[in-house]
């Protein structure tokens, strides 16, 4: 064991002549390959979900993408005018599929300690994550939301998570939907 330590306190050659080499350049990774999925941000208005068509990577399986998918919602920053729907620094801890197509989706506590409340802005974070993953996961059926490694009543209160939920398409603005104005009818003159 002296004989290691004294060879790597021993200068090489050449650092002994004062000489010092280039350093080498990492090894270039390879590029991840992504697909194009739709996640989802709170509209401009804050009432509705509004999609957005972002890359995800590419995963081996469906319960891999779904993680994938999972992990980028959470990750994602909304573009200008959309807000997010999911506290920040919320984690994925797990996510299982059954053989009946069912996802349970694991999150650490901090998506209910972080939740800012109020029913619709519960409801727009839950289906934030049930709709992205069952609008790029068609094969998936229903999506039960777990904190903490264990079943929740609700996340701020409001929205039922002891079952499964289906897709919501109601909450999802339309792509060419703007925000209505109600205008008091016109006067007669």
């Amino acid at each position: 064991m002296a004989g290691l330590s004294k060879l790597l306190q021993t200068p090489t050659p050449d650092a002994a002549q004062g000489e010092t080499t280039a350093p080498t350049p990492p090894a270039a990774t390879p590029a991840v390959p992504k697909i194009k999925a739709t996640l989802f941000f709170a509209s401009e208005d804050g009432l509705r979900l509004t999609p957005v068509e972002r890359e995800v990577p590419l995963a081996d399986g469906p319960v891999a993408q779904a993680r994938a998918i999972v992990e980028s919602q959470l990750a994602a920053e909304p573009p200008p005018a959309l807000a997010r729907t999911i506290p920040e620094g919320v984690t994925l801890r797990g996510l299982f599929v059954s053989q009946s197509q069912e996802v349970f989706v694991d999150l650490d506590p901090a998506i209910k300690t972080g939740h800012a409340g109020g029913s619709l802005q519960e409801l727009l974070t839950v289906y934030t994550i049930v709709n992205a993953l069952l609008t790029n996961l068609p094969t998936l059926q229903q999506v039960q939301i777990l904190i903490d490694g264990r079943e929740a009543d609700t996340l701020a209160g409001h929205v039922d998570l002891r079952r499964p939920l289906r897709k919501n398409e109601g909450l999802i603005q339309s792509a060419n939907a703007t925000p209505s104005v109600s205008l008091p009818p016109p006067s007669p003159q």
